[in-house]
């Protein structure tokens, strides 16, 4: 094991996109576990939407970032952690981190799963798809649904949920034509546009000419008052995430039909996937024997070496990836 540790520190609020000059890789030497707490080497990061919004006000700076991490115990002063153990653990953006019992969580480590899988389709990415769809959204047999930002983590998984759920149709939306070509020929969706090329409420129109019963949005913006125009009666949004403005302060909020909602009966409702833990061990049950019969394919975009996870997250953001972006600690 290495004897120095790297961590990342956020060092300025970026206005707009944010650059590698907002970040600091810090060196130090690598901790030593108190009483009562373990030394977790970390193997992946996940790197996700929610942190550029939290880099506005929420993260301190000159401090270590926090985010959903893998690592293996490798030295433990705290029995119920023992040594070689892999853990789940939020201590974030750096190579070795120090944690208490209460911060960690262990995986089941499904025979012939990969260890990746844990923070992408059976992590807070999957859980979110699952929890929007099976809670907030409550799928019916047959519905037809409409995400945006359909070919990252949680529209990829939304989607290949949704099937093996028993959805009808599934439309999506994309940044680039490669991504809308991926969608439809690799992740399943029927129909798919790059929302650059037209107004999203005509490109939606064409799509879904019928309408859909559910949209699942991670954008906000534009995307959701064209979906709000396309529901049928009883329609359901589920709000996930607003990634088209997180980047952009001044962007106006979306335009709709304020008068959809009542006559159409529609709902719509947010939700924080940290309030649902207690479908963990459900969306295993749902999801493990699926990967493993390959009826479910894990989707993820990974970079190899902590010192890239800077660009990792900003590639993220700039929608360089397809599925879950993650960050490995080395190829293998």
């Amino acid at each position: 094991m290495t004897h120095i540790a790297l961590t990342v520190h956020q060092i300025a609020r970026p206005t707009g996109f944010p650059t590698p000059d907002h970040f600091r890789f810090v060196e130090s030497p690598v901790p030593y576990p108190a009483p009562g707490t373990a030394l977790v080497e970390n193997l992946y990061w996940s790197v996700d939407p929610y942190h550029r919004e939290m880099m506005d006000a929420d993260f301190a700076l000159n401090a270590p970032l926090e985010g959903r991490t893998l690592g293996r115990i490798v030295a433990s002063r705290e029995l119920s952690l023992p040594e070689g153990e892999i853990v789940l653990h939020r201590q974030g953006w750096r190579t070795h981190s120090v944690v208490h019992p209460e911060e960690v969580r262990r995986l089941p480590m499904h025979e012939g799963v990969p260890l990746s899988a844990y923070l992408s389709v059976l992590g807070g990415t999957g859980l979110t798809a699952y929890v929007g769809l099976t809670r907030i959204a409550r799928l019916r047999e047959g519905d037809d649904l409409f995400v945006s930002a359909a070919a990252g983590g949680v529209g990829t998984a939304t989607g290949r949920f949704a099937r093996l759920l028993g959805a009808g149709r599934l439309i999506g939306s994309a940044g680039s034509a490669r991504k809308v070509t991926d969608l439809t020929e690799r992740i399943g969706y029927d129909e798919a546009f790059d929302y650059h090329t037209a107004p999203v409420a005509d490109l939606l129109a064409k799509a879904a000419p019928d309408g859909i019963d559910v949209f699942v949005d991670n954008v906000g913006g534009e995307h959701l008052g064209a979906a709000i125009g396309a529901l049928r009666e009883r329609g359901r949004v589920v709000r996930i995430g607003t990634v088209g403005q997180y980047n952009a302060p001044g962007t106006t909020a979306a335009l709709f039909d304020h008068a959809d909602m009542v006559e159409k009966s529609l709902r719509m409702e947010g939700f924080l996937v940290r309030d649902y833990a207690d479908v963990q061990e459900e969306l295993y049950e749902f999801a493990v024997p699926h990967l493993l019969s390959g009826a479910l394919t894990l989707d993820e975009t990974v970079v190899d070496g902590f010192g890239r996870i800077v660009e990792a997250f900003l590639l993220m953001l700039g929608g360089g990836n397809t599925g879950k972006m993650l960050v490995r600690a080395a190829a293998g």
